[in-house]
């Protein structure tokens, strides 16, 4: 039974009608599809507050009467009772028999919570049959939150948003708008379209929901986390939906795409080596922001993931089926639990710097927006957006409330459903003032290191963003943040290819980047070393093409970076020239060797165990295609060759702690086999890594000579011999041989293009 002193509607009425609405109630029932008509008509019609006396008293007299009549029908019934509420936490809470709605706006004058019961089956998913709850800022406001209670609604399945108003100045930052249901910030649940990239939904609305009925999650008595040490770590850069989507992957489609999907093949992730996931955005986000409006990106489907709408909900169409909020929580959670069965953490690609809701020019307002602007948004001294993201907002990080939103989220997602760690898009963003300028000691960055909750987690800055705020190797840290080296991609790609004057940073590089990181108590593993990432070419494509090709990207081209440090080892694309071939399968095994050698934490790409390609096309974030779906028929094709390669080496690390170190590493721990470090011209590195363990010394070099090197190779020590046991010169199977392979003499004729590397046993 809902029963309100006008909390209901806030008629702003004398008290005398105040007291006459004290029993005003609308049961709960068979008729419900009826009363909630008449709320409709009051809550739409009234237009002043004359009329307000008017309707309010019309409205209770029409659902009076229709209680009375249904009355002699109903054989059960429901009710519920509104109430002020209490100010926490925000979002949805259980208080008592109710439910707690809690909102922060500070600059709100008005605030209308709009809910749909799971009985209206409501199917559009537009704001039609709502029942509206005008918060009276006298009962249902306490300092800047507003508040609301509502006894014996049901507990699950219930869609609920806002409808705000406020100052309707937009040369003051604001922009209200009453006519939309907002989306709730601390909504745990979303529901949205019911199917990923389907067009025909590009316009549903985002509700909040929740669920407070079913059981909470089994995790099993003999669950635990992997709790992997920085320095063991393998990361392997994913997308959920891309990596199953692909009907080559041979699942169901209802599962395809899913996160039941990734766990059907985690054997080949176990297959592969590696350790943790960094799965691309699985946040609640819009993959058809880009198909709103006629534009030259409205053919792609934004499948990567960067378009946030919130931040404490899993991506509701990632789940198995149709799109169901309740129903992904609880797969997301079972995805979890078996990673961590299968020693794998899982670390989650965050996106804190920027939202779905645009810019100013093409506004698309669902939440923060019509919230609060001027909180939740940087805004220039003319109060318009400023754009360090690259997608027209920038998120305000580090005002205390936004602050303590991200806080909140990163705290859920570690103990609701044990994820492992966080990468941060764009970190930069969130070093940056209220006013964009930067700061040396972010209060965010600052409040992450040192948060409890978050003290088991790994941290991973992407230390730069797009307003030129490049802080690789000086990211504010607290010895706890690591970063994505930009500068290690750099500087091995140029070396690697055959430029000249790389050999000194190459070095560098691959030994730990001690010119970024040995400061104070940071390490190797903060430096987070890779070659290629989610954006730009994948691996294949980095040895296949020396410009970029985003034709198919709607933008003439334009997009996507141009500056890549790639090489097409003499033909632009695709070829069958076996030489050709043949170079670029060796200069591809190069790289991933010089990764996994590399002091540091190493990051792969989905993909490349196999030699995925995107034709060149450099930021593929809007094709939901084959062009980012991992190829499984691909993959059988490679499993004897290429895969072999890419898993053995990974496994050799993983049994080899001197590519591990927990420090940098001392004179006694690399000989460098090297007097010509200051010739521009040479492209050969050699050195020794010296295992004070098990006195297994591991020799390795590079040659990015277009020619042979004959090079000598060290005595081992006393009782020992060299074995070899890669070569990517030779094919597979000889390319790697884990037990090794006995015959080195004391030189090796190092192929041009190709790497070796020895074992003394």
């Amino acid at each position: 039974m809902l029963t309100s002193s006008c909390d209901l509607f806030t008629c702003n009425s004398p008290p005398s009608l105040r007291n006459a609405f004290s029993s005003f109630t609308i049961p709960m029932g068979s008729k419900l599809s009826r009363r909630v008509a008449a709320l409709r008509i009051f809550s739409r019609k009234v237009k002043d507050r004359s009329t307000l006396k008017v309707s309010c008293r019309r409205a209770q007299e029409r659902v009076v009467e229709e209680e009375a009549s249904s009355t002699m029908t109903e054989t059960r019934k429901e009710s519920f009772i509104v109430s002020s509420g209490e100010v926490s936490p925000l979002g949805v809470s259980q208080h008592g028999k109710g439910i707690n709605f809690a909102l922060f706006s500070q600059n709100a004058t008005s605030v209308t919570l709009c809910f749909s019961l799971p009985q209206s089956d409501k199917d559009d998913l537009n704001d039609d049959g709502m029942i509206n709850l005008v918060l009276d800022p006298s009962v249902n406001k306490t300092g800047d939150t507003w508040h609301i209670c509502v006894e014996d609604l049901p507990p699950r399945n219930v869609l609920y948003g806002y409808r705000i108003d406020g100052p309707g100045e937009w040369q003051q930052g604001h922009r209200f708008d009453p006519s939309i249901v907002l989306l709730d910030p601390y909504a745990k649940l979303v529901k949205g379209r019911s199917s990923f990239g389907d067009s025909s939904q590009k316009f549903a609305q985002f509700y909040g929901t929740y669920d407070f009925e079913s059981s909470p999650f089994n995790w099993g008595d003999d669950y635990k986390f992997p709790n992997i040490p920085e320095k063991d770590l393998v990361i392997y850069e994913m997308n959920v939906r891309a990596f199953t989507a692909d009907e080559s992957s041979g699942m169901d489609p209802d599962i395809g795409g899913s996160y039941l999907g990734l766990i059907e093949k985690i054997p080949h992730l176990q297959d592969l080596g590696i350790n943790a996931v960094e799965l691309l955005p699985v946040f609640e986000f819009d993959e058809l922001e880009l198909q709103r409006r006629p534009n030259p990106r409205e053919h792609m489907v934004n499948t990567w993931g960067y378009s946030t709408v919130n931040f404490f909900s899993p991506m509701s169409r990632y789940a198995s089926g149709e799109g169901d909020p309740i129903k992904a929580s609880k797969e997301f959670k079972e995805m979890v639990k078996a990673l961590h069965s299968a020693g794998i953490e899982v670390i989650l690609d965050v996106v804190y710097n920027h939202t779905n809701e645009a810019d100013d020019k093409y506004p698309y307002t669902t939440s923060f927006r019509g919230i609060d602007n001027k909180v939740y948004y940087m805004l220039d001294p003319e109060n318009q957006l400023l754009n360090f993201s690259g997608c027209g907002n920038t998120l305000n990080c580090n005002h205390p409330v936004v602050m303590e939103l991200i806080l909140e989220s990163l705290r859920h997602w570690v103990t609701e459903y044990h994820v492992d760690g966080f990468r941060f898009d764009l970190a930069s963003v969130l070093c940056r003032a209220t006013d964009g300028s930067p700061l040396s000691a972010p209060p965010l960055i600052r409040a992450i290191a040192k948060d409890s909750v978050l003290s088991r987690c790994k941290i991973i800055a992407e230390p730069w963003d797009c307003g030129g705020l490049y802080l690789v190797g000086k990211f504010p840290n607290w010895d706890r943040w690591a970063e994505w080296n930009g500068m290690y991609r750099d500087d091995v790609r140029r070396f690697i290819k055959g430029d000249s004057g790389m050999k000194g940073s190459f070095a560098t590089r691959i030994s730990g980047s001690s010119d970024l990181y040995q400061v104070n108590q940071r390490k190797p593993y903060h430096g987070v070393n890779f070659i290629i990432a989610h954006d730009g070419f994948t691996l294949r494509d980095l040895v296949s093409y020396n410009l970029k090709h985003n034709e198919a990207n709607g933008e003439g081209g334009n997009d996507g970076c141009n500056d890549n440090h790639s090489w097409n080892c003499g033909f632009e694309g695709e070829t069958g020239d076996a030489h050709i071939k043949s170079l670029r399968t060796r200069q591809m095994k190069n790289f991933h060797l010089a990764l996994m050698i590399s002091q540091g934490t190493p990051m792969m790409l989905m993909g490349d165990e196999y030699g995925h390609t995107r034709y060149g096309n450099n930021n593929s974030y809007g094709h939901d295609t084959a062009l980012n779906n991992f190829q499984w028929k691909e993959l059988d094709a490679k499993k004897q060759n290429h895969f072999r390669f890419f898993s053995e080496v990974i496994k050799f690390r993983h049994s080899h702690h001197v590519f591990k170190h927990e420090n940098f590493l001392s004179k006694g721990e690399i000989t460098w086999h090297e007097d010509n470090w200051n010739n521009p011209e040479s492209k050969f590195l050699a050195f020794t890594l010296h295992d004070g363990v098990g006195s297994r010394d591991i020799y390795v070099a590079f040659n990015a000579h277009d020619y042979f090197v004959n090079a000598l190779i060290p005595q081992p020590r006393q009782g020992k011999q060299w074995f070899r046991v890669a070569d990517t010169n030779l094919e597979s199977p000889d390319d790697f041989v884990k037990e090794g392979v006995t015959g080195v003499a004391d030189t090796y004729n190092v192929a041009p293009f190709s790497s070796i590397l020895l074992q003394s046993k």
